[in-house]
């Protein structure tokens, strides 16, 4: 008979889903391991009157001293499903390699799990596997995105996103995870560089696929390293999640100006009170959640194409999905099919429909899309007849995605210390006299997204139709601006019509000037002079300079 699976923080909000997983779907014993396994008899009991007396039983055992258990159990695998995983030493899975026995974590930190590959060669040794990162990140996301990219001649840009039901549980562990980075620069892979961008900061409010629009926001994860690795010609990799209540997602990003300002060094001592507040709030919302992966770049014959995978929870049943890779890792180990030994990150591992077989037992609507963007461009449709006015090099740049333009820039930056903190929120760049000056243009369904680099400073928004001809919403983190074009044979202007923030409509007496303007130079390059004011505190940021597309 197989030695038990050992699950290590198995009573809690994901532990003790995985724990039912193994006992419903297989005939193995599986040992929940806690530093007070006494605090959860009643769990322990219900499960043993459910699947039986000898196939679950609690043991005592510390995550950071667990050799001496370890040894005296001997267990088929041991499983840490405890975390926070940030900041932490894989000291459970050195010990499982000590004891011979098979590890599986279901870590979404990216330190741990960046550091995971120094215990491959002992792993090696030792004849076992040890996995980290078998969850929603970076096992489910990853072997997502390497479904949807097959066969494709060039990845541009992978974006992976998040949102769980209100409902859902939020243990102190996954709070604190997500405190540990909120407001701290994250290294992020954007525009073909590496830039470093506030955790919780890049707020978008987002169309998840079948539970509509909701608020997200940056996340450090795994695949923040790994994807760009993996996919070397992508020019951009994100990942965002959100929480399905404005007030809950819109008040963290609030929380975390004060660490981006270092004002404060970490939210995380703030874990148990805001735990609380969440919980408190917890009524409201829905308990559907989900998650998506979308990817853009060049099919096998060279033509833009891309693709959405996503999923959706009913009921309550979101919870389980972090845990279904650790899931099938495990049933790959018992039965032989997964015979890889060393320390590997999960998604090295596990193929989508492995992960996608243990949905079964859940209300998970799986759903998979890929689309070539036709006709025409977002331009074209609201300048309609009068694109024909502007310059060809301006129409040509603005009927083409993907694209690079590069060149050089003058930046006046804020003076006011107000709109230097506003400015700095947004990530305008500061005052210089010559800059380098880079531009990425991207295509979304009917959305352009605009990504501006000046130096070290980077920011984005997002354009789609406007409600009438000749208009344009662009956003900018939380703010819709509608902006009126006006063609002429040297290229157009931008001018602020309306401004709001979700469905809310903002008074114009305080909306932000922002006069912009596009044009052919003398020298025959794309140009452009673009001011940014709010009222009271005036400039936050003039850019002007000239662009020509990078053939590269």
């Amino acid at each position: 008979m197989t030695s038990p699976i050992l699950v290590v923080g198995g009573a809690g909000a994901f532990g003790r889903r995985l724990v039912e997983g193994l006992l419903a779907t297989t005939d193995v014993a599986v040992l929940v391991g806690g530093r007070n396994p006494r605090r959860h008899a009643d769990l322990i009991r219900s499960l043993k009157a459910r699947y039986g007396d000898p196939r679950i039983d609690m043991i005592s055992i510390d995550r950071d001293a667990p050799l001496e258990i370890l040894r005296k159990v001997k267990p088929f695998c041991v499983v840490d499903a405890a975390g926070p995983f940030q900041g932490a030493e894989p000291h459970l899975a050195r010990a499982a390699i000590l004891t011979g026995c098979h590890y599986v974590d279901l870590a979404d930190a990216r330190d741990f799990v960046a550091r995971f590959s120094a215990l491959n060669e002992v792993a090696l040794e030792a004849g076992i596997l040890a996995v980290t990162g078998a969850s929603s990140t970076p096992a489910l996301s990853g072997a997502a995105v390497a479904v949807l990219t097959q066969d494709w001649r060039q990845v541009d840009a992978i974006a992976v996103a998040i949102s769980p039901g209100n409902r859902a549980p939020r243990g102190l562990s996954v709070v604190e995870a997500i405190l540990a980075y909120a407001g701290q620069p994250v290294r992020v892979w954007l525009g073909g560089r590496w830039t470093m961008r506030p955790g919780w900061g890049e707020l978008i409010r987002q169309d998840m696929p079948g539970l509509g629009p909701r608020w997200l926001s940056l996340c450090e994860t795994p695949d923040l390293d790994i994807l760009p690795a993996r996919y070397p010609s992508t020019r951009s990799v994100i990942f965002r999640a959100g929480l399905e209540l404005p007030i809950l997602h819109l008040g963290l990003w609030l929380f975390a100006l004060p660490i981006r300002l270092k004002l404060l060094r970490s939210l995380r001592p703030l874990a148990s009170a805001l735990q609380n507040i969440a919980l408190w709030l917890e009524p409201f919302g829905t308990d559907r959640g989900g998650m998506s992966v979308a990817t853009s770049g060049q099919d096998q014959e060279g033509h833009s194409i891309q693709a959405i995978w996503s999923v959706v929870a009913e009921a309550g049943d979101g919870p389980n999905i972090p845990t279904l890779p650790a899931l099938a890792l495990i049933r790959g180990l018992l039965d032989g099919s997964i015979m890889t030994r060393g320390a590997r990150i999960a998604s090295d591992l596990l193929a989508l429909n492995a992960i996608e077989n243990e949905f079964r037992r859940f209300r998970i609507d799986v759903r998979r899309a890929s689309c070539w963007p036709e006709g025409k461009t977002l331009f074209e449709k609201a300048l309609g007849p009068d694109i024909a006015r502007l310059p060809p090099l301006v129409r040509q740049i603005h009927t083409s995605a993907p694209l690079h333009l590069t060149g050089r820039a003058m930046i006046d930056g804020a003076e006011h210390w107000a709109a230097r903190i506003v400015a700095k929120l947004f990530g305008f760049p500061a005052s210089a006299s010559d800059e380098v000056a880079d531009v990425f243009l991207k295509r979304h369904g009917n959305k352009e997204i605009w990504i501006r680099r000046f130096g070290r400073s980077t920011f984005r928004s997002t354009l789609r139709a406007g409600p009438a001809p000749r208009r344009l919403y662009e956003r900018f983190g939380p703010f819709d601006f509608e902006l009126e074009m006006t063609p002429d044979e040297t290229g157009f202007m931008l001018d602020m019509a309306a401004w709001r923030i979700g469905p809310v409509r903002l008074p114009m007496v305080l909306a932000p000037r922002t006069p912009a303007r596009a044009f052919v130079d003398e020298h025959g390059r794309y140009s452009f002079d673009v001011a940014i004011a709010l009222p009271f505190i005036g400039k936050l940021v003039r850019y002007q300079g000239w662009l020509v597309p990078d053939e590269r």
